[in-house]
């Protein structure tokens, strides 16, 4: 009995972080990303770059890659993580409908882009990580971030930066320059924080070095 208390608890806690995680996300890329004119990576980048290239239609596109992916993870990363990944994406979408709609607040940073570009990859990171940490993504851009980053062994963040720099460098044809270089700004310092957010407080296991004595026993 105390155990299934503990794991409903555990499910409590791991809810309340994917929905917080995903405020922050929300809440970031309306406020900052979109008032201020800060670009796009990852599908959605993608969704931007099929649009103006094939004139193919973004929602259509970004349907298309998320599902693709989501195939993919179901093998590689299960049920339970995909449940927490649509969770997550539907609750980023009715968060952002509700700040379009409702939210008085006014972030205009046009005339500090920096400062932007550094609350955008703070609170970016900090939101993905959060989600990625509770056991599910924001989108199938993070997914498969995600899996590429297990596949190489390359850090999650790092994986974030090589992804949405190559989006938003093929981009740059109808994007303003000035914001998509501090857009980059943005992606390089999210990647570092989500790196940290995944891994704060988890110990890396250390590799055990075999002695001679061993060696000689197995060989």
């Amino acid at each position: 009995m105390r155990k299934k208390t503990t794991r409903w608890q555990y499910d409590g806690k791991q809810l309340l972080v994917l929905m917080f995680g995903t405020f922050l996300l929300a809440f970031t890329y309306y406020h900052i990303n979109f008032q201020n004119g800060l670009s796009e990576g990852g599908f959605v980048g993608l969704a931007l770059l099929g649009k103006y290239s094939f004139n193919l239609p973004p929602a259509l596109s970004m349907l298309a890659l998320d599902a693709l992916v989501m195939i993919v993870a179901i093998f590689f990363k299960g049920w339970k993580f995909i449940a927490n990944t649509i969770f997550s994406s539907v609750l980023f979408s009715a968060f952002y409908e509700l700040f379009e709609r409702f939210s008085p607040l006014s972030m205009n940073l046009t005339d500090n882009l920096p400062l932007a570009a550094l609350l955008s990859g703070l609170l970016t990171g900090l939101g993905a990580g959060l989600v990625l940490r509770a056991g599910g993504a924001s989108g199938g851009d993070d997914i498969l971030a995600l899996m590429l980053s297990q596949c190489s062994g390359i850090k999650i963040g790092t994986m974030f930066i090589l992804l949405d720099a190559v989006v938003l460098m093929l981009s740059l044809f109808y994007l303003p320059f000035k914001e998509t270089m501090f857009t980059i700004m943005a992606v390089l310092i999210a990647g570092k924080m989500i790196t940290w957010t995944v891994q704060y407080g988890r110990k890396e296991v250390p590799s055990r070095k075999v002695s001679y004595g061993m060696k000689q026993k197995t060989a």
